[in-house]
């Protein structure tokens, strides 16, 4: 149980610091790199991270999951989703939701999980061995 919540503490700073991050790129970088990439890499990141915080265990699959979602909202997003729903006005779900498709997103988003899952097999290879 102790191990479980050190996990659960790991990726709730994780969760925290990536938040952080997300929020000084979001009011504070003009650029043509970070923010539209960088950003979308990191949110990938930053909700496997939260699901990790209540979910340490047991989701093996949990980056591919969250690709998953990524790319359903971004495919809702190429059928205007925001507004089918009805919700275009709604300036909370039009920016959560986003308006805009676009294919680079997906790479971003990919990358995201797959740098999580990476980092979480890696971070296992290491203890296993080290458990030996």
């Amino acid at each position: 149980m102790k191990s479980l919540n050190k996990k659960r503490l790991a990726y709730l700073s994780l969760f925290l610091s990536l938040l952080f991050i997300e929020i000084i790129i979001a009011l504070f970088v003009r650029d043509r790199f970070i923010r539209p990439y960088g950003g979308d890499i990191i949110v990938t990141v930053l909700i496997c991270a939260f699901l990790r915080v209540f979910f340490p265990e047991g989701i093996r699959l949990l980056p591919i999951y969250v690709c998953i979602f990524a790319f359903a909202v971004e495919i809702g997003q190429y059928f205007d989703f925001v507004s089918l729903m009805g919700l275009a006005d709604n300036k909370f779900f039009a920016i959560l939701l986003g308006s805009t498709f676009s294919f680079a997103d997906l790479i971003c988003y990919a990358t995201g999980c797959i740098v999580f899952g990476l980092g979480e097999y890696s971070i296992g290879s290491i203890k296993r061995k080290n458990d030996r």
